[in-house]
């Protein structure tokens, strides 16, 4: 359990900054104070939640204190002595096989101790899983309320490994130690939000990194699709353009693509992947949508189906690496348990929204409760476990993706307490790692990053009464039935003439009997029209045609179905290919062309209050191979809410708000390059995910973890793809 730093570990250089104090003399590993006072804090919460468990539970009783401290000394020494079996066995079993083997291994520990102690008496069959549990629980108890990181315990064995080997080598770690590269993705962390939850108090190990000077905090501009399979598919691969939205349609395939799921994510990264990945030559991914070309990957959605190297299954990784997490006495049944405390938490939180009459809000129950409490608990504790085990190890380059604040932010919006109070658990992960790299084979520099951030905004079924499929087939129906203002069609006369002025015809003498006709002769079992939001980002599809469907062939097709979509009050533009003109991004008292220089349009600028990027975002978004035959992207109000087309309150995926706008935290003396920057108004940002990808990729190269990688050139950064 021992987590404090070994006695050289002093200055900037412990998260990744400079190493500006000079050359650290060698000497020989031997304990300090910090080590002998956190063995000793470990044995005492280790014991007082044995004490508390063994007094609530029948079945068990204790004679005393010294026999329950006794117990927890022989704990201890059992957790040392049957790690090194189990690895063995978890190398043959597989990931699974190591979650069982910890599940038995903790019980039968836990027992052993019990029934070595004399004077306790252990009379209940199910009385020791019980007293694992709430020991557990009262051992994070008691690190929370006298200040420690109840996280460092997750990766006590892993420190306490690193030190006994540098022990043994008669050294500690050395400025003169290769580097490496660690990039932590905080999940739909924009910027803005990261400055204010470091202003709060919320994030103090990034707080003290600012402050210390050894990194700067930048934003980089999520281009649409804002979402994280594009950005990691650019961040990873240095290339999103397969991934239109989080879902779609594909004509070739003939099915919808959902990228998470393992089969869709394999296709995607089979379609991404150049075999030069950020993550190549050794790297290591965690949790995150696709490898980065990466040699060993841990919960990796694209690798979700396949076996590991030591025939480990459901994509885990190598089983032996979790024996760590699944083994320690209490660390499983501390993450269970918390994952418990969290849900009862989102229960109450969600009522409370509910009591206080929070606006806008959605409902938060269902399978959502058991998710939030998974993905902030377990699986970030099992992350923090693998994180730690690889740089440890001493893999070159390492990406984890920790989803906490996504997922709560999506349910209660970006800035509301409980999403800003989840940047807490971030940063203590990030404090955790900094023990880890301390003792880490390499000198690692530390990279946090998002891959978007998210706006607020009531949905756009709370705004319009029906969901966007719904107001979409309406309009094929019949335009008039699809709740618009005026039965008569008076009130969007003007833009329906607006359509008419680009398709250069009225367009719809070729409806009716002919249309039904035709979708008549059109192979059966595919749907008429597919319809998908990614937050604010909606794309539609017609997969009876075997192409992209030209505005000039919707209106022969549905006429006013364009027209109708763009007067609905929610959405803010519609951008559609043209026969005429090119893209067009259509709104309800206008519309402008996207690829002409100048601009052409008439009446207003629907794309006017999606600031400098509206223009640029659209166009690429709408020429990407798979994108929609419709693209359209929500109103933008004055306070900067959007409106998903998904049950989303926090949300992202196209444009508006704080959604375009990631943080890049970076060492100070790693800058970004001036020839990566793009002006975004009145900034020069990195804009894409892959302007950020090639960022990594150089800071990498320069420090020699890419030697033999990048031989051949790499294809030039596009602002729009062809």
């Amino acid at each position: 359990m021992t987590t404090s730093r070994a006695p050289d570990e002093v200055g900037p250089d412990r998260a990744g900054g400079s190493s500006a104090a000079g050359p650290r003399t060698r000497s020989r590993w031997h304990p300090t104070l910090g080590d002998l006072a956190d063995a000793t804090l470990g044995l005492i919460t280790t014991a007082l939640g044995l004490g508390a468990a063994i007094s609530l539970v029948d079945g068990i009783a204790a004679p005393g204190p010294a026999g329950v401290l006794l117990a927890a000394v022989l704990v201890s020494a059992g957790d040392l002595l049957v790690r090194a079996p189990l690895r063995a066995l978890a190398r043959v079993l597989g990931a699974m096989g190591a979650l069982l083997l910890g599940l038995v291994g903790q019980v039968a520990i836990a027992w052993a101790a019990l029934m070595l102690v004399p004077g306790i008496e252990v009379t209940g069959a199910g009385a020791v899983p019980v007293v694992i549990v709430l020991s557990a629980v009262v051992m994070a108890a008691g690190r929370w309320l006298i200040g420690a990181n109840d996280s460092d315990y997750v990766i006590g064995d892993v420190l306490r490994r690193a030190r006994n080997k540098a022990r043994r080598a008669g050294a500690v770690p050395h400025p003169d130690r290769p580097p490496g590269l660690l990039v932590v993705q905080l999940d739909g962390v924009s910027e803005p939000v990261l400055r204010e939850a470091v202003e709060a108090g919320l994030a103090p190990t990034m707080q003290r990194w600012l402050t210390e000077g050894t990194h700067r905090l930048e934003t980089w501009w999520a281009r649409v699709p804002s979402t994280t399979p594009a950005s990691q598919a650019g961040l990873l691969h240095g290339d999103s353009t397969p991934v239109p939205a989080f879902r779609w349609w594909d004509r070739g395939l003939g099915r919808l693509v959902v990228t998470n799921h393992p089969a869709d994510a394999a296709l995607v990264e089979e379609r991404l992947t150049s075999g030069r990945g950020l993550l190549a030559g050794g790297g290591t991914a965690v949790q995150t949508m696709f490898t980065g070309d990466a040699a060993r990957s841990y919960a990796v959605m694209s690798r979700a189906r396949t076996r590991g190297p030591d025939g480990s299954g459901a994509g885990l990784g190598p089983g032996a690496d979790f024996v760590r997490f699944f083994a320690s006495p209490f660390v499983l049944a501390r993450a269970v348990s918390l994952t418990v405390g969290e849900m009862v938490k989102e229960l109450y939180q969600a009522r409370r929204q509910h009591v206080r009459g929070v606006e806008p809000r959605i409902s938060r129950g269902g399978w959502y409760v058991l998710l939030r409490a998974v993905t902030n608990v377990l699986m970030r504790d099992l992350a923090t476990s693998l994180v730690a085990e690889a740089v440890v190890r001493g893999d070159p380059a390492v990406f984890v993706d920790l989803v906490d604040y996504d997922e709560i932010a999506h349910h209660a919006g970006p800035t509301r307490p409980e999403s800003m109070r989840a940047l807490e658990g971030l940063d203590r992960v990030l404090r955790t790692l900094e023990h880890a790299l301390a003792v880490a084979p390499r000198a690692y520099r530390v990279v946090v990053l998002s891959d978007h951030g998210q706006a607020l905004g009531a949905t756009f079924e709370q705004v319009e009464g029906c969901s966007l499929l719904e107001t979409v087939r309406a309009l094929m129906a019949e335009p008039d039935a699809a709740g618009l203002e005026s039965g008569t069609g008076e009130d969007w006369g003007p833009l329906n003439a607006l359509v008419t002025s680009v398709t250069g015809s009225a367009g719809s003498s070729a409806v009716g009997p002919d249309a039904r006709e035709r979708s008549g002769r059109e192979p059966a079992g595919t749907p008429d029209v597919v319809v998908v939001g990614s937050g604010n980002l909606g794309l539609i599809w017609f997969p009876r045609a075997d192409h992209r469907l030209v505005l000039e062939e919707l209106e022969e097709r549905w006429p006013g179905l364009v027209a109708g979509l763009a007067s609905r009050p929610a959405i803010g533009a519609v951008v559609v290919d043209t026969a005429a003109r090119g893209l067009v991004a259509f709104g309800a008292r206008g519309f402008v062309t996207l690829e002409d220089p100048d601009g052409d349009g008439e009446g207003e600028d629907p794309l006017a209050g999606y600031g400098p990027r509206g223009r640029a975002d659209l166009a690429r978004a709408a020429r990407l191979p798979h994108t929609g035959d419709l693209l359209l992207v929500s109103r933008v109000t004055e306070r900067g809410h959007v409106h998903a087309f998904e049950g989303q309150v926090g949300s992202h995926g196209g444009i508006g708000g704080a959604q375009n706008r990631a943080m890049l935290l970076h060492p100070t003396d790693w800058p970004v390059d001036d020839d990566l920057r793009t002006r975004v108004g009145d900034e020069r940002l990195l804009v894409g995910a892959e302007a950020v990808h090639e960022q990594l990729v150089r800071w990498a190269r320069r420090h020699g973890l890419r030697d033999g990688l990048d031989d051949a050139p790499a294809a030039p950064l596009e602002e729009v793809s062809p």
